[in-house]
């Protein structure tokens, strides 16, 4: 068995297969360790098991679309962004289609077709694989990094870069190694938290299941700090369920929740339900009701807004029995103000067993922007989810694993050769 590589990449998801091949298209002997049994296990589960693997969007917008240290990836970006993804893929023959929000998939509607292609580019490149060999440490002489260790000894490489993801979603292998790893070597890792995750609310209606599996759509969810002001804003879908909501608002706000979580030991939210509509619009939508004044509000306002939530409203608002006639002007702004401005109690997320992606990571201060090389062992590159780095779902944290993949990889083949 080989055991001597220009660079070796551990972990077998989006950023360490692209790591990978990018580093054997620049000439380099390459070997892949995954712990699993096969290659990119969380991948085949991205997008519904579709494959979202990038998004259609200007770079500014991507970076927008990354809160957690999207900025950081300019230089990533100028070097491979979403374009170059798409144009990877296509080379390889694998045919793309755009949907809603700019989300890019691959028009089979099967992430194995993804995997697949990456997995054929490698074994095209004669990249080493070794699955099922899980890396027990990082090799160092205490100034540059000498390889990896594993069960079957050592290996050796001028260049190690270290994609094995994050710590959601367990069962497909993503435990942490990466972390432990930096951590060893003298990186610093930020607070580890949840984020694209389902939101519990402490709100009375939800352990009544009032609402329970009622959806809305295009509403806007916004985190509300303990001095009033708006964290961040989201005009998407929304889902109540058995525990709070869930849906791409709830999921897009809910790693600002957790940050604000530590500190604090609730936070609001705020749901408009008519986000392109002023009070004063919605009030006059009501008095054009009034020629049904005789009517119970509930029938007069029927179509306003799904009808469980309007009952629910309505009744909120002390006025679920009265006829339109009955109402005051003051219970009807109170029962707009709920329509446009109704608070939500959180006091937690789905843990990081459950969530889509994981916030934190090794600290950017210590990594090179431009090559994403360690700023304290040379020979050593992060990617992927393992940085400090967090999109929103909607092919975002995809993209990011491909781009920085890419360039950890270029550069890691650089390195092996200066």
């Amino acid at each position: 068995m080989k055991k001597k590589f220009d660079v070796i990449v551990i972990g077998g998801g989006p950023a360490g297969m692209m790591a990978a091949i990018t580093a054997a298209m620049n000439g380099a002997q390459v070997a892949l360790f995954e712990k699993n049994k096969r290659l990119g296990k969380k991948l085949l589960m991205t997008g519904g098991g579709r494959c979202n693997v990038t998004n259609n969007r200007p770079v500014d917008d991507l970076i927008t679309h990354i809160p957690g240290n999207g900025r950081f990836l300019y230089s990533t970006f100028s070097q491979f962004d979403n374009q170059d993804v798409m144009t990877f893929f296509s080379e390889r023959g694998v045919a793309l289609k755009e949907e809603d929000h700019g989300r890019i998939f691959p028009v089979s509607d099967k992430s194995a077709t993804i995997v697949n292609t990456l997995k054929n580019e490698l074994e095209n490149l004669q990249v080493a694989l070794h699955f099922k060999e899980p890396i027990e440490k990082i090799i160092t002489d205490g100034t540059t990094v000498q390889g990896v260790r594993t069960s079957e000894g050592d290996y050796s490489a001028k260049s190690v870069i270290v994609t094995t993801g994050g710590i959601t979603y367990p069962s497909t292998g993503s435990q942490g190694d990466g972390y432990r790893f930096a951590k060893s070597l003298g990186h610093h890792v930020t607070p580890l938290y949840p984020t694209e995750s389902p939101i519990f609310l402490t709100n009375a209606f939800v352990a009544e299941r009032t609402l329970q599996g009622l959806a809305l759509q295009d509403v806007k969810l916004s985190v509300i700090n303990e001095r009033g002001k708006t964290i961040t804003s989201h005009e998407m879908d929304l889902l109540f369920t058995h525990f709070g909501v869930s849906g791409p608002a709830a999921l897009r706000c809910s790693s600002f929740v957790n940050q604000l979580l530590r500190t604090q030991e609730s936070v609001t939210l705020k749901l408009d339900c008519f986000p392109e509509k002023t009070a004063a619009d919605l009030m006059e939508e009501i008095s054009k009701r009034s020629a049904a004044s005789t009517k119970q509000l509930k029938n007069a306002l029927a179509g306003f807004l799904p009808e469980r939530l309007l009952l629910f409203l309505l009744e909120k608002g002390g006025i679920g029995e009265l006829a339109y006639s009955q109402a005051s002007k003051e219970q009807l702004e109170k029962f707009v103000s709920y329509c446009k401005d109704w608070s939500l109690n959180a006091n937690k997320t789905f843990g990081l067993e459950k969530s889509f992606v994981t916030g934190g990571g090794v600290e950017l201060k210590e990594v090179s922007p431009k090559e994403l090389a360690s700023k304290k062992i040379p020979g050593l590159y992060f990617a992927g989810e393992v940085l400090d780095i967090n999109g929103y779902t909607g092919g975002y944290n995809i993209t990011t694993a491909f781009c920085t993949g890419y360039v950890a990889g270029t550069h890691a083949a650089y390195h092996a050769f200066s």
